[in-house]
């Protein structure tokens, strides 16, 4: 199978807006497959820790620093659906920077407070904002089990300070409530497969799950070759070389799980 993105509109969107939404970039099975999988992850059960909202909701993730190639996110990070189009999007080689499965469970789900990525990253010894994340949609993303919102074209506001709300570190509230008055609210709601590309510097959050419907979603974080952190022992990797699979071994390693 080849998967076929539209490269152009792509690094426009993505240049102007900060985002670009890859509808069916991975197919229902290939989705079923991921979710049978991670349901069943009992590693990833251990991992996973809960971050509160200001209002003490909460919310799981389970990140990782490591690639295993037996692991069916791995073969997501590595899907060159994904990998290459962040390289055009971001203008250089990119590596693996972390990736996490987000655990929004039904009515229990907190919110995610606003937030750059970046405003994490900078911390991390990362000079420049070139860096993006694409978040996979596993389960089907509403408003009502709490899909992420983003600021159409936010990230061109540059880095904002930020601060510790509950467990979460949000973007100072002053500059985001500016941000809300001038840039446009967009409710990401995706089926399971859409793929959304958005930079380090994009302005997102997102609501507590108040459905019966759980929203898990995978988020691969690349970083760029030229923006390897000057901090070698940093939270995340220094850079080293990404192996890119093809669209057809990433398809069958997805599949085993069936």
């Amino acid at each position: 199978m080849t998967i076929r993105i539209d490269l152009k509109l792509a690094i426009e969107e993505f240049e102007q807006f900060g985002f670009y939404m890859a509808r069916r970039l991975f197919a229902a099975d290939e989705m079923q497959a991921l979710l049978k999988f991670a349901r069943g992850d009992s590693q990833l059960a251990q991992e996973a820790y809960v971050r509160k909202d200001a209002s003490g909701g909460q919310s799981k993730l389970a990140l990782r620093n490591d690639l295993d190639d037996r692991s069916p996110y791995t073969a997501i990070v590595r899907s060159h659906r994904i990998a290459t189009t962040m390289q055009e999007l971001l203008g250089d080689e990119v590596y693996h920077y972390h990736h996490k499965m987000m655990l929004k469970e039904p009515l229990v789900g907190g919110a995610w407070e606003w937030h750059q990525d970046y405003g994490y990253w900078y911390n991390n010894g990362c000079l420049y904002p070139d860096m993006a994340s694409c978040l996979i949609a596993v389960d089907r993303a509403t408003q009502a089990n709490g899909c992420l919102q983003v600021l159409r074209g936010s990230h061109r506001i540059g880095r904002i300070e930020h601060f510790t709300t509950g467990d979460q570190k949000g973007a100072d509230a002053a500059r985001v409530a500016q941000a809300i008055q001038r840039h446009e609210l967009v409710f990401c709601e995706m089926e399971p497969g859409d793929a959304l590309f958005f930079h380090g510097n994009l302005l997102h959050s997102s609501s507590k799950n108040l459905s019966h419907q759980p929203r898990w979603s995978l988020i691969c974080c690349y970083n760029t070759k030229h923006n390897d952190p000057y901090i070698t022992d940093g939270r995340h990797p220094n850079y080293s070389r990404l192996e890119i699979w093809e669209d057809d071994r990433v398809h069958q390693e997805l599949l085993k799980q069936l």
